[in-house]
């Protein structure tokens, strides 16, 4: 009997949906971020997905010199890989959401894999009041926001990152991303294996069901062959039920707060660690073992931490 492969755990420590007033946990502070982020690693996630937040009010940054006050610190107290997101914010160019990458150097970058709705506007009807004045607006007005990755933004964020070997978290929030990604393959943007990151239940992307996870798998093995490594981000409440399912498909899980608030329905997650402790139980527990930072590297070819830029 084939031995499991071993299970890497991303933590997504902050993210650019949820704002302060969502839960007290959230962080959004250099500290905060840097101590969630390192106890997260120590727990057992040995990816940290990292996003910048405004240090006065929480709200979404992608000035590098924000990651610049959390980045060392993390790199100097857990050996974990670092993944800086190359989406980061809704509303601006891809010139823009890459410049903390081509700073940095850092081993992996999410890349999202097409341009879609994305919106998370029905959140803003759960709060009377708010903590800080942008968030309100940010929110409710999501129902506009397009998230743009045409194949010409693909291509220019590929291209300029290139020369940093970087490889990328291809965030797949449709079955039309696998085909999109598929095709940058063929023209030579990215090369296998490939890390695919299957994503349900963002409004404006596919559902949170099994069915859709064992149709977006079918589709990757389809396209790809055995030239990718894949996870799942069940947003919300799909979290640990699709990360779950996909840990006994043979496939990697992310958890973190960007992703989801929660621990269990109804109470409020009271650190990035603490999902990741739960996740780390249930595979544990499900017969897989957790990948350490180095395996993790290992599996995913990555450059190493000694040749980022911080």
């Amino acid at each position: 009997m084939a031995k499991r492969p071993k299970t890497i755990i991303t933590c997504a420590v902050t993210g650019a949906i949820h704002t302060p007033t969502m839960s007290d946990a959230l962080p959004y502070t250099a500290d905060e971020i840097a101590a969630q982020a390192i106890a997260a690693a120590e727990a057992g996630a040995s990816i940290l997905h990292l996003h910048a937040r405004r240090p006065h009010d929480g709200g979404v940054t992608i000035d590098p010199e924000a990651f610049a006050a959390f980045l060392p610190r993390i790199k100097q107290s857990t050996d974990a890989v670092i993944n800086i997101s190359t989406g980061g914010s809704l509303k601006n160019t891809i010139e823009e959401r890459i410049a903390p990458a081509l700073r940095f150097s850092p081993e992996m970058c999410s890349m999202n894999m097409g341009s879609m709705n994305f919106s998370f506007h029905p959140l803003a009807k759960r709060y009377d009041t708010w903590k800080f004045d942008w968030e309100k607006d940010y929110v409710a007005n999501s129902d506009t926001y397009i998230f743009r990755n045409t194949f010409a933004d693909i291509q220019n964020a590929a291209t300029q990152l290139s020369a940093h070997d970087i490889k990328f978290e291809h965030e797949c929030y449709d079955v039309g991303h696998l085909y999109n990604l598929r095709f940058c393959m063929d023209i030579g943007l990215f090369k296998a294996p490939v890390f695919i990151q299957f994503i349900f239940g963002i409004l404006g992307g596919i559902g949170p069901e099994v069915d859709n996870l064992i149709f977006m798998k079918r589709t990757a093995d389809r396209l790809f062959g055995g030239d990718y490594r894949w996870s799942v981000l069940g947003a919300g409440g799909a979290q640990m039920s699709l990360a779950t399912t996909a840990s006994q498909m043979g496939g990697n899980v992310r958890v973190g707060l960007e992703d989801s608030l929660f621990i269990s329905r109804g109470a409020l997650a009271q650190s990035n660690a603490e999902q990741v402790r739960k996740i780390r139980r249930i595979v544990e527990d499900l017969g897989c073992e957790v990948a350490t930072p180095d395996e993790a590297r290992e599996i995913l070819g990555l450059k190493g931490a000694d040749r980022t830029a911080f």
